[in-house]
């Protein structure tokens, strides 16, 4: 054994100073142990040990990643801590910024930090690492924006970007605005002054039409999105930590790019539902981006061409100032909205109106675009081909034999034969139905897919081209020339031209789902839809063939998304639910539910509802109190669950903050 005071060879040493790093591991842990473990910086490593910078440790026996957060001198622990094993890389991929925000995500949705690291900072590219960063891109030159000119307060909105203040907003895009030209002209305003920018958009066709937007303002803008192979992802996303870019375009992978000096952080249309994170803790990018552009001093913009009833709080408890369109320049842009039964004069033309998938109302305005040489937009909520099938008789849903699953119609044909219904679970063929509950043999379409509708339209309109866009192939484009586009909610193409009308089928499908959010997600479908459509004095119009006496349809047929934002919070405040309290689902199999709420402490406006019954043996409660309590609420679940995990329960429960879903 070697005398005090002298080293082994061989033996590592521990760095001169701050020889204590306090590391976030990189695996999935406890709740209870959401905290970072301490472990000696060696001698060897003290150059670049840096906090950001990514670690291999030993834990638990095994060899894992992390990350180095802070460096300190002294630890309660000294006996026992190990040394780091090595530093992975110098570079700091963990900025503070980042780094406190993921800390301030994780508490407010019940998550981890690990957890949360895992979506602000990509896997290492080493390839790309290893590359010299490139120059900076200096700022550019301020751009006309003259598109802004037409809302109220958009020129002084611009003006006050430009000046470097923050000044956060809800931004109401008119019907046919070339929305990625006008977040192109803010980005860039922002730019000019020396600022970065965060654009954050749903799906991969945005972020190429911001992107090229972008690109025809100003140098220096990257866009980033999970599609992207992993080293190109970390190529550019290194290219935004290196401050050679100041501009990020992306989907929800870019909400955490660490862009240098942030100035603006923008969503766009932030109630559809690939802003939702699928992953712990399931954060949503406007709430993310509210706490990152308060955090960082920047500010923020919610746009859309509907809104949502959190974008209406922003407005109403004045964090956010609405920016709208005067309603003579509304009037010049919006296309003509027609809803079944609107008049005595439609119903006495056809009948038949109420009950047809396609009123005459509907192949009058088909006929009036293709003429004018325009295309048709048409919208379906289902993909597939008759994806739901009913007994003819008793309307009772048909079922599979074998598994219960719903029986549909794939479409197509075998040697010349129409294709049997099949299972869409187990995907068994059912070729001598029988239904269980009056016997009989006859089915009938619940609803009709996107398929279906592409065909009946290619016989309805001879000659003229029928696209389809859907979960199979979602276009990105359609040409400026007479079509039918059959598309799914969502999967709607741009048109170069605008479209000449829009058909919106079926909104009996939309509105009739069993959601908090089914009125407010059907407006923004049509909205985004409608949106697309030339002006009324081009000929645009719009068919919804809905009730034209509900809510929901007269907030389109007025292109009121206002009205219909304050309706739906007015109601959700009524009856106590998000935005205007904050609440969590508790989801389980029924003892560990019941044990969580048994171990929760609520702060005073705190209440359960349930649990009620999820199916498969689970069960579902609802957590809610007042937004100023919403902080207290999360800790109050945070340590109900900390105790659950303590005791190594088996059976896993599920936390959801303020989730899309609630029903």
């Amino acid at each position: 054994m070697a005398p005090s005071g002298q080293v082994r060879r061989g033996e590592r040493q521990p760095a001169a100073t701050a020889a204590v790093a306090r590391v976030s591991v990189d695996v999935p842990l406890p709740y209870h142990l959401d905290f970072p473990f301490d472990y000696r910086i060696p001698a060897e490593c003290d150059a670049d040990a840096k906090p950001g910078t990514r670690v291999r440790v030993r834990f638990r026996g095994k060899l894992t990643d992390g990350f180095l957060l802070e460096r300190v001198e002294h630890t309660e622990v000294a006996d026992k801590i190990k040394y780091i094993e090595r530093v992975v890389s110098p570079e700091v991929v963990l900025t503070p910024e980042i780094h406190a925000l993921a800390r301030v995500v994780a508490d407010r949705y019940v998550g981890s930090l690990a957890n949360v690291l895992r979506l602000a900072v990509p896997p290492r590219h080493a390839r790309a690492e290893a590359k010299a960063a490139d120059e900076p891109v200096g700022p550019p030159e301020r751009p006309a924006a003259d598109g802004w000119q037409r809302y109220t307060r958009g020129p002084a909105y611009l003006d006050a970007l430009a000046a470097g203040r923050s000044a956060n907003a809800v931004w109401q895009a008119l019907p046919g605005e070339d929305w990625p030209a006008r977040l192109a002209e803010v980005a860039a305003t922002v730019a000019s002054a020396g600022k970065g920018v965060v654009v954050v958009v749903p799906d991969y066709r945005d972020v190429n039409r911001v992107f090229a937007a972008c690109q025809r303002l100003m140098d220096g803008v990257v866009a980033l999105s999970a599609d992207l192979g992993p080293g190109e992802r970390y190529k550019r996303w290194l290219s935004v930590l290196r401050g050679t870019v100041r501009v990020v375009v992306g989907t929800k992978a870019a909400t955490f790019a660490p862009v240098a000096d942030p100035g603006l952080f923008v969503v766009w249309d932030d109630g559809d539902s690939g802003h939702a994170e699928q992953l712990a803790p399931y954060p949503h990018v406007r709430d993310v981006l509210v706490q990152r552009a308060h955090m960082a001093g920047a500010s923020l913009l919610v746009a859309a061409f509907a809104r949502t009833a959190e974008a209406q709080l922003l407005v109403d408890t004045g964090w956010a100032p609405e920016i709208v369109a005067a309603r003579e320049q509304l009037r010049a842009a919006a296309p003509r909205v027609t809803a079944i039964g609107e008049t005595d004069v439609q119903l006495a033309r056809d009948e038949a109106a109420r009950t047809a998938r396609l009123p005459a109302i509907a192949f009058e305005a088909a006929r009036e675009a293709l003429k004018a040489g325009r295309p048709v937009l048409v919208q379906v909520p289902r993909r597939g081909y008759v994806p739901a099938l009913a007994c003819a008789n008793c309307r009772v849903r048909a079922q599979c034999r074998k598994c219960a699953g719903p029986l549909s119609l794939p479409g197509g044909n075998d040697n010349g034969a129409p294709r049997p219904a099949e299972c869409r679970w187990c995907g068994a063929v059912e070729v001598m139905f029988r239904c269980t509950a009056c016997g009989s043999r006859r089915l009938r379409a619940v609803v009709v897919g996107s398929k279906r509708t592409a065909e009946e339209l290619g016989r309805a309109f001879p000659g003229f081209v029928v696209r389809t866009s859907g979960a199979g192939e979602v276009l990105a484009e359609v040409p400026d020339a007479p079509a039918l586009v059959v598309a799914t909610p969502g999967a709607e193409p741009h048109a170069v031209g605008g479209y000449g009308a829009a058909l919106l089928l079926d909104g009996w499908a939309i509105l009739g789902r069993a959601d908090l959010r089914a009125t407010e997600e059907a407006l923004r479908l049509w909205m985004t839809a409608a949106g697309m459509v030339v002006p009324a004095a081009a000929g645009g119009r719009v068919i919804v063939t809905a009730e034209s006496s509900l809510p929901t349809v007269q907030a389109l047929v007025r292109w009121d998304p206002v009205w219909h934002a304050a309706l739906e919070l007015s109601g959700r405040t009524e009856l106590g639910f998000p935005p205007a309290v904050r609440m969590a689902t508790i989801d389980g199999v029924p003892d560990a539910v019941n044990a969580v709420l048994d171990d929760l402490r609520l702060p005073g406006t705190g209440e359960i509802l349930g649990p009620v019954p999820l199916g498969e043996d689970k069960e579902r409660a609802l957590v809610r109190a007042s937004r100023a309590e919403g902080r207290a609420l999360a800790e109050a679940i945070a340590a109900a669950v900390r105790v659950r995990t303590a005791r190594k329960d088996p059976d896993q429960v599920r936390v959801r903050m303020d989730p899309l879903e609630l029903l």
